[in-house]
Parts: structure tokens; sequence; C-alpha cells
């Protein structure tokens, strides 16, 4: 696992930090957008990012009884479809590093009556709180961007998955050339200006979309991947490349 070295540098989007600063902005910003969080996202997807999370549910391979861990779990969505897969006799555990989210996920479930048989656990997705070879299926949607050592939550999620276990990683990405032009002008005028209207924060969404820029592209974060011990490590990419599903097998 890679230590978190305060003499090196990491990025808050176009912004070299320490690491230790990227978690405590990161934490600033997300505190300030979970309450307008997934009014957000329909508005920056046209709604389009709900098509991409049912193609990642269709992608799990979990049965009734199965256990399965949402990293980054922000207001609940991906756990409330991983429920419906595992059933009454399954279990999700969704994590997520900050309270705020976690929280408002914890309100949304439980207005939708879909808390049973999910558990909520604050946690870093770098040390995940689980033993070894605990879990099914492992996902993390739209989180891995902002995790400050990418590299120690994708070890952290192969440690906790079982012996033919399956990590999906749904995450912005590199868009085809004929798409990229318009996504960059999209990127850093629409989205930034559409938070300062909707939520009343530019700023937290002009790093949103900075991080999207800094994400490592497909083929980088599929060697990740394979570095860190997955197996048959493959991306299918969506929308043109905006977004990309990682799979990995713990084999």
């Amino acid at each position: 696992m890679i230590k978190k070295d305060k003499s090196k540098t990491t990025s808050f989007g176009f912004e070299k930090v320490t690491p230790e600063e990227k978690t405590e902005k990161v934490k600033n910003v997300f505190d300030s957008v979970a309450t307008n969080y997934d009014l957000m996202n329909d508005l920056m997807s046209v709604g389009v990012h709900r098509l991409w999370k049912r193609y990642m549910m269709s992608q799990t391979d979990l049965r009734m009884g199965m256990k399965a861990l949402d990293v980054a779990g922000g207001t609940g969505d991906i756990a409330a479809l991983l429920r419906q897969q595992v059933g009454e006799s399954g279990l999700v555990v969704m994590t997520d590093i900050n309270a705020s989210m976690l929280m408002e996920g914890r309100s949304r479930l439980l207005d939708s009556g879909k808390l049973k048989n999910i558990q909520l656990v604050q946690s870093d997705a770098e040390n995940l709180p689980f033993e070894d070879d605990l879990f099914d299926c492992v996902t993390i949607a739209f989180g891995l961007r902002n995790i400050t050592v990418k590299e120690n939550a994708l070890h952290s999620m192969f440690r906790v998955l079982k012996p033919g276990g399956k990590l999906l990683v749904l995450e912005f990405s590199k868009p085809n050339e004929f798409i990229s032009p318009i996504y960059d002008i999209y990127s850093f005028n629409i989205l930034p200006t559409l938070g300062e209207w909707v939520a009343n924060d530019r700023e937290s969404y002009q790093y949103l979309a900075e991080s999207i820029r800094m994400h490592p592209g497909q083929n980088e974060l599929k060697e990740m991947m394979i570095d860190t011990g997955f197996d048959r490590a493959e991306y299918n990419n969506l929308t043109g490349g905006v977004v990309a599903l990682h799979i990995g097998y713990k084999d």
C-alpha cells in the first residue's frame, strides 16, 4: 500500500496540493454538494447517469443471498439497486468517507423504504474496515477520481473481494476525438454555470470538471487494476468514452 507522503503533491482538479490537503478539500466539496447531488447529476448528464448505472448493474453477476459492497456510495442509489439483486437473504454494505453524503444517502434510502439489508459505514476507501475475502462484488461509481491515492483504494477493494469476486468501476473517462471538443466546452463552461445557478456553488462544480480531466484514461486505469492483481481486467466505453465501466476479477 502506498503511504501518503506529505512531501509529495497530488492533483485537486488542476491544483497541486499535498495528499492531506486533497482529502480535506474533497471533503469540503461534497459537504457543499450533498443536498443537491442527485439533482445536479440529472442536470449534468441529462439523466443519462441512470442508464450508465443500470448498465453497471447488469454486469454484477450477483444472485440472491450474496454480499455486495458499494464504495463511495453517496446518496445510496447504487446500494438500492444492489439490494434488489441480493434480496433479503443477502447483504449490501455502503461506504462513504464523507459524513454529509452518507447521511443524505441514509435519509433517501429510509424515505424510500430501501434501507433494510443495507449497512452504512463511514470509511476511507483506501482503508476499508472489512475482513479479507468477504464480498462477492464491489462497486464504485464516480468515486475513484476523488480518492487521494487510487492505488490504495484498488488494493483495499481487491483485499475484501472473495476469490472469484468482481470489481466494477464506473467513472468518467476520455471521450473519443469526435466528442472531446464539445465535451470540453460543456465541462468547463456549462457545468460550472449549472452549479452556480442550481446549487449556488460554481467552485465545487469547477473542481468536478477538472477532476474528470485529471483522472486516468481507460488504458491507464486498466493497467492500474492489473498491477493491483486483478485478472481479466477490461473496460467498456459508454457514450463515446465519456464514461467507462472497468471490470476486474479476483481469480
